[in-house]
């Protein structure tokens, strides 16, 4: 099949054919509210001056992840090539996680100035002067990380859509939350602060536990059963085993393309060869409302007989019960 590319001489003619082909109101509304200005101004560094900047345009930043991602499909597409165009692509979208994470690290850093500040109260200009700037700082840069995770988790979908398979990041978190506009002062804005993060890190919500095999490449029917349950229990949290392959990937991708809130439960490997027994313990003591296992290996096993014996619903999934694998595919015509 001949790949076809569309040539555009400027980004307006690109966002404006991206709005009519591809923008559904869902992924309009979360890149209007990820690109949001705080502050008609803005401040990139503690040393840098405050500068009157705008956001880039949300349509043009939609349309140029969209164009980016598929054109190199399109270029390696029905070539010798075309197998190398996921791994490059992964590359693409694993960049904006990385350069998110960055941002998110600098914005810490920020918040830690600022806390102090807060704490040293000075009645002087030059203080009420450092204090705003630094607040600026703050705002500055959580805006441009919510940004930057719009367009890593719109570039995953299109990742996923490309090539058949979710996108999962190699290790770390992944969190997207939205964003308010208001203004408010220091102690105020590190408070609200410190309430997300908790709830990025420690989300309340009922929990549902999944566990598999780090061989499974089906992730529509994990994608369809899970779509299920959250239909059920809209505000779930997902807790999974934290593989970086396989069946828990597939259930974080699920989670970072639904915007439900992920726990990563990781491996003590203190405890040896008894690290997972003991961790699927650790998942049923949180008295999970569901449980999802993937056929795997021991501790999948172990993992279902648990979520058994406390009582949770549990669906089963079989490894010869998944669809065919699929190369990947275009999705033009």
């Amino acid at each position: 099949m001949e790949a076809i590319m569309t040539k555009y001489s400027n980004f307006d003619d690109m966002g404006r054919a991206f709005n009519e082909r591809r923008v559904d109101t869902e992924t309009r509304q979360t890149y209007e509210g990820s690109f949001i200005e705080a502050s008609e101004m803005a401040k990139l560094s503690i040393v840098g001056e405050a500068e009157k900047l705008e956001m880039p345009d949300p349509d043009q930043a939609a349309a140029a992840v969209e164009q980016m991602l598929s054109t190199m499909f399109d270029v390696f597409r029905d070539t010798r090539m075309e197998e190398f165009a996921a791994d490059l692509a992964w590359g693409f979208v694993n960049s904006f996680h990385m350069v998110a994470k960055r941002i998110e690290g600098r914005e810490d850093d920020a918040a830690k100035k600022l806390g102090d500040l807060v704490r040293s109260y000075d009645p002087s200009e030059i203080y009420a002067v450092e204090l705003e700037e630094t607040q600026l700082l703050c705002q500055t840069l959580e805006g441009c990380a919510e940004a930057m995770r719009c367009m890593r988790d719109h570039a995953g979908e299109v990742y996923r859509i490309e090539t058949g398979r979710p996108f999962s990041t190699v290790r770390g978190s992944r969190v997207s939350s939205k964003l308010t506009a208001s203004m408010i002062d220091g102690a105020d804005y590190l408070a609200a602060r410190a309430a997300k993060k908790r709830e990025e890190h420690n989300p309340t919500g009922p929990v549902v536990a999944f566990s598999g095999g780090m061989e499974w490449h089906d992730h529509e029917q994990l994608f369809e059963r899970l779509d299920q349950i959250k239909r059920r229990i809209p505000s779930m949290v997902l807790m999974t085993t934290a593989m970086n392959k396989g069946a828990d990937a597939i259930a974080a991708a699920w989670a970072s393309s639904r915007d439900v809130k992920l726990v990563r439960m990781m491996l003590e490997r203190r405890h040896g060869n008894k690290a997972g027994f003991l961790r699927n313990d650790r998942i049923a003591s949180l008295r999970p409302v569901e449980a999802v296992v993937c056929e795997g290996s021991g501790v999948q096993i172990d993992f279902a007989r648990k979520m058994r014996t406390a009582g949770v619903p549990l669906h089963v999934f079989r490894r010869n019960e998944q669809a065919p694998m699929q190369p990947a595919r275009s999705r033009r015509a």
